[in-house]
């Protein structure tokens, strides 16, 4: 489904009834990301899935996309379908869109999982890695998107899930430059939430890949003991949904019942 927003469309899809759950998907992303864990998340509960501005069937509002861009998109749509209160998972960069959708709007949030992901800002090394990345996908774009997907896996898994990289790839380049230069510039932005994730008093989870090649573990664990969250660590990297699809799937279906 289509709506309209600002002037841009901003695409979701609906799925079960009762207590609603809102998935988020990352960065290169779209919410077929979900496609495998909507079916046993649906089944008690009404699941909703939108396309990140610049992402899937979602346009872009510009080259910059904050994360209160991302997180107001999301929140039209929550208000178009009247939902005044949920959960939300969040991988990666939808992890970054949770946390500012639940800081914005702390009394809707029933829980919140993030999903590979992270309260902590960018640090001087990533923004200038996510800098070069702008640079390039201006004159490379296919190349470069190719690289970044096949880096989130752990090593030892990437001629496993071959096949499944090569969806993703062919997905991937599905956003357009635009969205993902609107993106990094956005997550470039971002600000430190881990002060606000360790107050909150909803219902949290964090899960962390062991081999996660893109956020570092043990600080993940780390913080999700200061936090007071459930921790749920998985075997592979940073694609739990393909990595770890069983385990991740017990892990949200415990999230949110």
């Amino acid at each position: 489904m289509i709506l309209e927003y600002k002037s841009a469309k901003v695409f979701y899809s609906v799925f079960g009834t009762g207590k609603p759950v809102v998935l988020i998907h990352g960065f290169l992303e779209n919410s077929t990301m979900w496609d495998n864990l909507i079916e046993d998340l649906s089944v008690n509960n009404q699941v909703i899935c939108v396309d990140l501005l610049g992402h899937g069937q979602s346009d872009c509002l510009g080259y910059v996309h904050t994360m209160r861009d991302f997180s107001e998109a999301v929140q039209a749509v929550l208000n178009h379908l009247n939902i005044t209160s949920f959960k939300v998972v969040g991988h990666s960069l939808g992890g970054y869109v949770a946390l500012d959708l639940a800081e914005m709007n702390p009394s809707a949030i029933e829980g919140l999982c993030l999903m590979n992901s992270t309260t902590k800002p960018d640090n001087n090394e990533r923004i200038s890695l996510r800098n070069r990345a702008i640079k390039t996908a201006k004159t490379h774009y296919e190349s470069l998107v190719s690289m970044s997907i096949s880096n989130l896996f752990y090593l030892d898994n990437r001629t496993t899930f071959s096949k499944e990289i090569g969806q993703l790839k062919t997905d991937a380049l599905k956003t357009p430059v635009q969205g993902y230069i609107g993106a990094q510039e956005g997550m470039k932005l971002r600000e430190d939430k881990t002060e606000f994730f360790n107050q909150a008093r909803f219902k949290k989870m964090v899960i962390a890949g062991e081999k996660d090649p893109v956020i570092d573990f043990n600080t993940i664990k780390e913080n999700a003991t200061k936090s007071a969250s459930e921790f749920v660590a998985l075997k592979g990297g940073h694609m739990s949904q393909i990595e770890d699809l069983q385990d991740l799937k017990q892990a949200l279906l415990q999230f949110i019942n």
